[in-house]
């Protein structure tokens, strides 16, 4: 099978990376695969080191000028290509792959997947729903019931739950977690319970809330707990308000780590607190090395983790909540070994990624021949 897979990601481009590169790394032995970035991207980057994978550079603006003769390079592309299957996974590829292949005589199969929650109401989504997508493929529940009620449900919809590298990702020893405890923090007991992110320094990502709930501890309460936000560098303006809530010796922000293991190896509880979320690989990983995970009610992260086993969801934004729950761990921090294993096994058994992979090339499989029955066009 001839595959496309096309991103819009100029900078790090977050799960969007890690996506791709799963299906990269899953597919490059039994598939022709050819991706399609911006070449300032991470993804470029990192697809570009994998043997077996062609890596062109994908521009997808939307200045009139720009959007004609990149859609006009692209028909061509495709005409000379003859794709089975083209996967987009934004908006402006969607939308340029929709352009350059209306009326191709030889048409490839699209198969959009959707890795958020935004509204899907547009007149830009509508038109891509019925003229440029044959299957659309939903990271979770929460999403597909959102292509469910818009007009993308004229086609078929798929739930593929995102696959975590359980060989990887597993959980450490006590001594090597200490040492990279160590690295973040210097000395600090072992009775300390840390709590972390992978998911970025934006304030969607709530992890002002979290630590605002420290920062309401009582003060012997409160010197038991670090936090670690990986991700792009916080601004002055977040930084500030850490200082405010006095926890600016509390908390640290590595930037971006290229081996987020080494983040999650020194860590008890792995936090997600978003106010939009769709799957999220964060709260995956970190039930993938044997931790806890603590996420909000917000979209598909209530479908992650199981409530009381897994770890904890609470109501998005509720400081009141996470005060509550810290005293609670606090209390009795023996619980984290217990949730760590049940969250390892739940990953385990829901994402894999071998079911995420065939899931995926089910979907291929479903769009192809789907195309292969439409009448030839005019």
């Amino acid at each position: 099978m001839k595959i496309l897979i096309t991103d819009i990601h100029h900078g790090n481009g977050g799960g969007h990376v890690t996506y791709v590169m799963s299906l990269l790394k899953g597919l490059k032995d039994d598939a022709d695969l050819t991706i399609a970035a911006p070449p300032t991207g991470r993804l470029y980057r990192y697809a570009a080191g994998l043997p077996g994978v062609r890596v062109l550079p994908g521009l997808y603006t939307s200045r009139p000028l720009s959007l004609f003769s990149e859609v006009r390079l692209l028909r061509r592309f495709l005409k000379q290509e003859r794709f089975d299957i083209i996967h987009v996974n934004g908006g402006a590829d969607h939308r340029h792959i929709m352009l350059a292949s209306l009326g191709l005589r030889h048409r490839p199969a699209i198969v959009w997947t959707k890795h958020n929650t935004n509204p899907v109401s547009s007149l830009g989504h509508r038109l891509r729903a019925k003229f440029g997508t044959h299957i659309s493929i939903a990271v979770c529940d929460y999403v597909a019931r959102m292509l469910s009620e818009s007009n993308y449900r004229r086609h078929p919809i798929h739930v593929v739950r995102n696959g975590i590298d359980i060989d990887s990702l597993r959980p450490v020893t006590a001594s090597v977690k200490h040492d990279c405890r160590q690295q973040l923090f210097g000395t600090l007991s072992d009775a300390v319970v840390v709590l972390r992110s992978i998911g970025g320094t934006d304030y969607n990502k709530g992890w002002l809330v979290l630590a605002e709930a420290i920062s309401r501890l009582d003060p012997d309460c409160r010197s038991r707990f670090r936090m670690v936000v990986a991700g792009d560098p916080p601004s002055q303006e977040m930084l500030d308000k850490v200082a405010l809530l006095g926890l600016q010796n509390q908390l640290v922000f590595p930037g971006l780590v290229k081996d987020v293991r080494t983040v999650l190896a020194a860590c008890d509880i792995g936090f997600v607190l978003s106010y939009r979320e769709a799957a999220s690989y964060a709260s995956c990983e970190t039930m993938a090395m044997g931790l806890p995970a603590l996420v909000s009610d917000a979209g598909g992260l209530p479908e992650n983790v199981r409530d009381g086993l897994d770890g904890w969801v609470v109501p998005a934004g509720d400081v009141d909540a996470l005060v509550r729950l810290l005293n609670q761990v606090s209390a009795d921090p023996s619980c984290l070994s217990e949730m760590g294993q049940s969250a390892r096994t739940r990953v385990e058994q829901v994402f894999s990624t071998p079911s995420f992979l065939e899931g995926t090339k089910k979907v291929y499989e479903q769009a192809r021949d789907l195309v292969r029955k439409l009448p030839a066009p005019i």
